[in-house]
């Protein structure tokens, strides 16, 4: 199991019934106590209730085997501040087991963000997973396409609606940059025309020169959005990006570079 399917169910554990204390996820003190998550979605897979007291059963011993990949997604859901170690209040029963790392509580900001849109529940937005997509055009595009775009999936899991779409913009601007200087064998020049005024258009401009129709058309058919939604950043104005503009965004700059790499030879000769 990786991290992200465990965190999907967490998730989904916490969000039941919109009262995450009141089911089966909880236990003593806790909203959230893990050995019950991994037993709820042991038994869901097999279809079997199993024996919770003997550590001989074969529910138990998956819930053990399982353990790692649902401790580390309760630790990535504190690392956004969703989720915390430890009781709800001051007072209520603790256990062992809990305080060693299986027992939380859900933080204010973390209630918040559970009340939310759910999208990201069912999307590859954990850098696990994210990252394995990417890891294809990681040393083609540079290490500055990954960064943002790495950054660009971070502001996403936290709701960063706004910045999700400012990275993805950095990102494809990456992109167009690696091929800019792939085609010219020019890196120097390549960054003095896009620092200069209309830089990023002038790249562009460079890339596409007599390319075909269709290729500049699909260039631009990607281009076009994530430009605007880094634009739209980059002002002081409110904002109207939401998350599914950021959920758009990071689909296309995927997209984006699937194009440009399929398209590598033509793009750069």
């Amino acid at each position: 199991m990786h991290e992200e399917d465990a965190l999907k169910h967490l998730i989904s554990a916490l969000r039941k019934s919109g009262a995450p204390r009141a089911t089966d996820a909880s236990n003593y003190g806790y909203d959230v106590y893990l050995p019950n998550v991994i037993r709820e979605f042991v038994i869901a897979e097999r279809g079997q209730a199993g024996n919770r007291i003997n550590p001989n059963d074969p529910v138990e011993i998956k819930v053990r085997e399982l353990s790692p990949g649902f401790l580390a997604a309760a630790w990535e859901l504190c690392r956004r501040g969703i989720i915390r170690p430890g009781i709800r209040t001051f007072g209520d029963q603790a256990t062992d087991a809990g305080s060693a790392g299986c027992g939380y509580s859900i933080t204010p900001f973390g209630r918040v963000w559970l009340s939310e849109a759910r999208t990201d529940d069912f999307v590859p937005t954990e850098p696990e997973r994210f990252g394995r997509l990417l890891a294809p055009y990681e040393n083609r595009f540079g290490p500055g396409f990954h960064e943002r775009a790495q950054q660009a999936i971070r502001c996403y899991g936290a709701h960063a609606y706004l910045a999700c779409c400012a990275m993805c913009g950095a990102a494809a601007e990456s992109i167009l940059l690696a091929i800019a200087i792939a085609k010219t064998a020019d890196e120097p020049l390549v960054l003095k025309d896009y620092r200069a005024a209309n830089g990023r258009s002038k790249i562009e401009a460079l890339i596409l020169g007599k390319a075909r129709q269709q290729l500049q058309t699909g260039l631009r058919a990607f281009t076009e959005p994530l430009k605007y939604w880094r634009d739209e950043s980059a002002h002081g104005l409110a904002s109207t990006l939401k998350d599914e503009h950021a959920y758009t965004a990071l689909a296309m700059l995927l997209r984006f570079a699937q194009f440009s790499n399929d398209n590598w030879n033509e793009l750069t000769h």
